[in-house]
């Protein structure tokens, strides 16, 4: 079949020219008189346009305007550009906004030939519609999942190799461990991130309209129905779908999501035929979707097309040496939200007591622990004393003799030292407030001057009582860096988020030898 090139120019002779060379060179053609008309036959024609010839001046709808519409319907199909000579400024935006290629007016026909073939042997490389658009600045990939838990290593190795590549992923665990983390860092660092995530919470969606949430409806398709409705698998399209509590889809509706990931297309409701999306599927489950399917109330044949590549969450209390760290975060985080920054210190106390803890609610319990505190705490430091809901629920419990004594120093900052570097492992909930898993080292791996008082924090005033110089600061970062990585200097610049050559420039500057550390 020959390739579809959609020609989209208001000058007629100019479109004339345009169709008889391609028609010449083996291509089917489409052709659109305005702006507007071009995006009706693109998505008239779904998936079926191999790439499209867009004249930039156009009256009404504009060049760079229909592109700006394809790029919000997620769409991959190259856009080779036409512009006058004279108009080179026109064409460097059009292709920082995703344009695949250009050609000038008058055009060649055999170059005009040869680029559309470039388009259409396009398969998604850097410059499509899709990947030209450059991951967002606040993306979150892996690199911003820190943790120092063993238990999550090997998650966290999988994730990033499913993430390069489309392969449908379920995300399993209890409620509150932070699958959809796992979620928004593959779609981040994929070839998506430019794309859409959306998320959907199928637990949520009332049972008579998540077809049409999840699918969309035409206009008239039924009572009520008085607009065209995007569902999210369109929304999503050219991005990423995630589906959180997928064990709670209808049966019926799990038939159409098995048939949208067998042939890439869905049914709206009232539409007269399917409508092809292209979107990598992520789902997650608080469930054991085995003993679903055994009872019948998840279909086997969508568990095993959902479970290609199956991610096993741990809970909060499979990973103890997280809490401290995550403690931290929360402090920070919660206390800038709530204008509750005196808060400078932590009472040893609090941490043992909250690593004995079995946490039910993983993380987002602790968080919500977290947050009663600081709105409880009359002081610069956390105490037991603002944790009444998790003391009553541990009755037995009892402080070893090393976590009786006082509370750290108000000087010492509730700060973990690669904060600053390293973002935090965020788990957003409904209250809009993130969770973290931290990225400081487990003191009990550290020995030496590190090891004792107040690990992992920072004291910003001197012994004079002054406050410390930045490059005071840096330089107790980079030998605190080196002592607890022993010396590897290649994790040592990765955990403070900077070069090698940038670390090797700071010792110097500062005057630290590797080994006086």
């Amino acid at each position: 079949m020959a390739d579809k090139i959609l020609i989209v120019d208001d000058e007629p002779v100019q479109r004339r020219l345009l169709e008889s060379a391609l028609v010449k060179g083996g291509h089917s053609v489409i052709v659109a008189e305005t702006g507007e008309q071009a995006l009706e036959l693109f998505d008239e024609h779904q998936g079926a346009v191999a790439a499209i010839v867009l004249d930039l001046v156009m009256p009404g709808l504009g060049g760079m305007e229909v592109m700006a519409k394809l790029a919000d319907r997620g769409a991959t199909v190259p856009v080779i550009v036409q512009t006058a000579q004279g108009g080179i400024d026109v064409v460097v935006e059009a292709m920082r906004n995703g344009a695949f290629d250009f050609v000038v007016k008058p055009f060649a026909p055999d170059k005009l030939l040869k680029t559309i073939d470039a388009a259409v042997r396009y398969k998604g490389v850097s410059k499509s519609m899709e990947t030209a658009r450059k991951k967002p600045s606040g993306a979150f990939t892996f690199q911003d999942i820190v943790t120092r838990s063993e238990a999550m290593q090997p998650v966290l190795s999988v994730a990033k190799k499913a993430a390069g590549s489309n392969i449908p992923v379920l995300i399993e665990g209890e409620s509150g461990t932070g699958k959809e983390l796992i979620a928004r860092a593959m779609h981040g660092s994929s070839d998506r991130a430019g794309g859409k995530l959306v998320t959907v919470n199928c637990g949520a969606l009332p049972e008579n309209l998540v077809e049409s949430l999840l699918f969309g409806h035409e206009k008239g398709a039924f009572t009520g129905a008085t607009d065209k409705h995007t569902g999210k698998f369109e929304e999503a399209n050219g991005g990423t779908l995630f589906l959180d509590e997928i064990g709670e889809l209808p049966l019926d509706l799990q038939v159409k999501l098995l048939r949208a990931i067998q042939e890439g297309e869905i049914d709206p409701i009232g539409a007269k035929k399917p409508v092809k999306v292209d979107v990598r599927l992520v789902s997650a489950t608080n469930r054991d979707l085995l003993t679903e399917v055994s009872n019948g109330r998840f279909r086997e044949d969508l568990y095993y097309r959902l479970s290609v590549l199956p991610i096993t969450l741990p809970p909060l209390r499979e990973r103890r040496e997280d809490v401290e760290p995550l403690v931290f975060h929360f402090i920070k985080k919660i206390g800038r939200e709530q204008k509750r920054q005196n808060i400078s210190s932590v009472d040893p106390a609090v941490f043992e007591s909250l690593k004995a803890y079995d946490w039910p609610g993983n993380i987002r319990e602790l968080e919500n622990a977290i947050f009663r505190a600081i709105i409880l705490c009359e002081s610069e430091t956390l105490t037991l004393a603002e944790f009444p809901q998790i003391r009553a629920q541990m009755p037995d419990f009892e402080l070893p003799a090393t976590a009786t004594g006082p509370a750290t120093t108000s000087g010492a900052m509730v700060e973990q030292l690669e904060a600053p570097q390293t973002p935090a492992m965020q788990t957003p909930d409904e209250t809009g407030i993130a969770a973290s898993i931290s990225a400081a080292p487990d003191p009990r791996a550290v020995s030496g001057p590190a090891a004792a008082g107040n690990y992992g924090m920072v004291s910003l005033t001197g012994s004079d009582g002054e406050s410390r110089s930045i490059a005071d600061l840096e330089a107790e970062a980079i030998r605190f860096a080196i002592e607890i990585y022993n010396g590897r200097m290649s994790e040592v610049a990765r955990r403070l988020g900077i070069g090698r050559s940038t670390l090797y420039r700071k010792l110097k500057e500062l005057g630290i030898e590797e080994d006086a550390v």
